[in-house]
């Protein structure tokens, strides 16, 4: 572990660090500030706030499924520190957008006509944005770093994009929605500053023509990955993981709203916790398997994991709303007789979570040839959001249904088993 921390000093991994950490941290603030001064300022029943929790999710989601296989193409065929350096500048223009709607909305200007289409736009060219980083950030390393530096650096990554998750959660829940307009913006100056600084990685491969047929180039990508059987099984293991982790996020805020009868700054808390979750099981399967990119604690963690979120719903069907109809704070949930039980539930959810998918993506980036890891990360972003647009239309339609958010959290625990199964054949078909 030491070894891995010692790539934060070298310049060929510390600027891409701080830059995707910065882009993580940016979404989360931007997506969490809007989604959660939604449902507690302009919604006021669990189903439409279970459904624009849902519709904010799929609509930064989309962009992954229709443009994967032309930021693959990119990164495989251009320098990806360039792309770095463009997609970072258009960040700061989307931000700003982002940061005009969320003027509005909270000065009840025009919020369901202009105010909230406007917030859905910048999410969606976050998505974008997102789309376009995705492939270079697992990518590059390979070509960066020596190939006992890979799993090391790609759990940093991980453990470095959930904190930066977790701190643009929790900020999103306790700060005021006109410092969160301003934050959107100065992380995103800051990020193009960082960005500049990473290192050339230019393309191992002779240039191509670009196919700009999106349905046409998603297809070929995903056909020309998906016949290698154990890519096969890695992918479809980490759909299913983000089809799990989809429906979680999606719940979290009306959950907590109508469940838990707690504010959002509570929400805001869960979401951190879970963040906090994934990137310690991020460093801790490192430790476990020493550097080796294997599956072989795949299956059991996500047997863990379906464990924790049938026992986190256990313990939510216990919970007593509030009968003083007033929401509790953060310190009048920690003071809650099961607030405990309930954050170690969440807490071993993630953390069994961020074991199980994290040996995954490196998997991704070194059973292929270096020049081609970045287009095999966008047909793994294609499958995977698919799974999560899949995911959220299944919230919307129990919703719709009655389901309450408690009851769905069974569907969860339902879904890691036929991942786990996915799991262990990926494990067998490796050794």
């Amino acid at each position: 572990m030491q070894a891995s921390f010692r790539l934060l000093t070298k310049r060929r991994f510390l600027p891409l660090f701080i830059t995707q950490m910065l882009g993580a941290f940016n979404d989360n603030l931007f997506k969490n500030a809007m989604v959660l001064f939604v449902v507690y300022t302009v919604y006021n029943d669990e189903k439409s706030e279970t459904w624009f929790s849902a519709l904010a999710t799929g609509v930064f989601v989309l962009p992954f499924f229709l443009l994967s296989a032309l930021s693959g193409q990119l990164a495989d065929q251009r320098d990806k520190a360039t792309i770095i350096r463009i997609v970072k500048a258009a960040e700061i223009v989307i931000m700003s957008v982002g940061a005009a709607g969320l003027a509005l909305i909270w000065s009840g200007i025009a919020v369901h006509t202009l105010a909230i289409p406007l917030l859905l736009i910048a999410l969606f060219a976050m998505g974008v944005h997102s789309t376009f980083f995705g492939p270079i950030k697992y990518a590059i390393l390979p070509q960066h770093l020596h190939d006992e530096e890979v799993l090391g650096g790609t759990g940093l990554v991980e453990a470095g994009t959930y904190i930066a998750i977790l701190a643009g959660t929790i900020l999103a829940g306790i700060i005021p929605i006109q410092a969160a307009a301003a934050g959107i913006i100065l992380t995103a100056v800051i990020g193009w500053l960082s960005g500049r600084q990473v290192p050339s990685a230019p393309s191992l491969l002779e240039r191509q023509p670009i196919d700009f047929h999106i349905i046409r180039s998603s297809v070929t990508l995903v056909r020309g990955t998906m016949h290698i059987r154990r890519l096969y099984l890695a992918i479809m293991a980490i759909s299913f993981f983000w089809a799990v982790g989809t429906i979680l996020f999606i719940q979290f805020p009306p959950l907590v709203k109508n469940v838990l009868t707690a504010d959002k700054s509570v929400a805001s808390l869960f979401l951190g916790i879970f963040s906090i979750g994934i990137a310690i099981g991020s460093i801790a399967i490192n430790r476990l398997l020493g550097g080796h990119v294997s599956a072989k604690y795949a299956p059991a963690s996500v047997i863990g994991m379906g464990i924790s979120v049938v026992a986190f719903h256990i313990v939510c069907d216990l919970w007593m709303a509030e009968s003083t109809g007033q929401m509790l704070s953060l310190a009048g949930f920690l003071s809650h007789p099961l607030a405990i039980p309930l954050s170690i539930c969440l807490l071993s959810v993630a953390t069994f979570g961020g074991m199980f998918v994290v040996p995954l993506y490196a998997f991704l980036t070194t059973t292929v040839e270096k020049c081609e890891a970045a287009r095999t990360v966008a047909a793994n972003n294609i499958v995977n959001s698919g799974a999560m647009v899949l995911g959220s239309l299944i919230t919307i339609s129990l919703s719709i249904a009655g389901m309450s958010v408690v009851n769905q959290l069974l569907l969860v625990a339902a879904l890691c088993l036929p991942c786990a199964w996915i799991a262990w054949t990926l494990h067998q078909a490796c050794d």
